[in-house]
């Protein structure tokens, strides 16, 4: 019987940053329903559109990765509140065929308006009233079953978000091409082409850092998301997992699921 492991994750970007990390540690990512465990397929929405009819709404489903010890759904969700209803809805479905998960876990950015402490601590008392108490400080996991723990991007105490990791690793494997996307960035924002309406979202706190991974990303991967450049490209592949920043990301996601190396 496998260990089962959910890790609840902010956005797409994240889902492939987890997938990177667990990837080198023995889990395989699943295309098909028939190779999902069963105690885990359950996860697996039956049916579309969602009960509120939007049809531009993603199909929530997760991302599966497996091996012969360990199966872990990781599921995109935007929002705090978001993040705990995922976890607690999953917790709830799994069960209604007497399964339950060894680890939950939960990755997210800082926000650079609340202080991570103040984030966390919000966080872990909507989960503790619904029944799931994680440890007092991000980056940590309890001892308890099941395993539970949150780790805040980009280190559990700076404010920021996954951009600044890749910017780390883009500094080893891709130097020329981080200083041409830096300048192309710059040089942009500043154009006179460009209205205050077209530089909302470049101006927001990880605007530039956002834009300045998608232009490098855009010359990787043509035409294709970010998350495609992250699961396909070199940004978190030897050596940029001994950089320190993501080598702790890595280790949290190594102790929370009782990975072997």
């Amino acid at each position: 019987m496998r260990k089962l492991g959910y890790l609840a994750v902010e956005g797409p970007h994240d889902v492939e940053f987890a997938y990177r990390l667990l990837s080198v540690l023995g889990l395989k990512r699943l295309r098909y329903k028939n190779e999902v465990d069963p105690a885990l397929a359950r996860l697996i929405p039956s049916e579309y559109p969602p009960k509120k009819g939007d049809l531009q709404m993603r199909m929530p489903i997760p991302l599966f990765l497996q091996s012969h010890t360990h199966a872990i759904a990781v599921q995109s969700a935007v929002g705090d509140t978001r993040l705990a209803l995922k976890i607690e809805e999953a917790v709830e479905v799994i069960a209604l065929d007497g399964a339950a998960f060894t680890s939950v876990g939960i990755l997210l950015d800082s926000d650079s308006t609340i202080p991570v402490e103040k984030r966390y601590a919000e966080l872990r008392q909507n989960l503790s009233g619904r029944g799931m108490l994680f440890p007092e400080r991000a980056g940590c996991v309890s001892t308890d079953t099941p395993i539970l723990g949150a780790f805040i991007l980009p280190d559990n105490a700076s404010s920021g978000t996954l951009e600044d990791l890749l910017l780390d690793s883009a500094g080893l494997v891709y130097p020329s091409l981080l200083e041409l996307a830096t300048h192309y960035v710059d040089t942009a924002r500043i154009s006179a082409d460009l209205i205050a309406d077209d530089l909302t979202e470049i101006s927001k706190p990880a605007g530039r850092k956002n834009a300045i991974i998608g232009a490098m990303a855009n010359i990787l991967r043509p035409s294709k998301a970010v998350q495609t450049s992250i699961q396909d490209n070199r940004w978190l592949r030897d050596p940029t997992l001994a950089l320190p920043r993501i080598a702790a990301a890595q280790g949290f996601l190594k102790t929370l699921f009782e990975l072997a190396a």
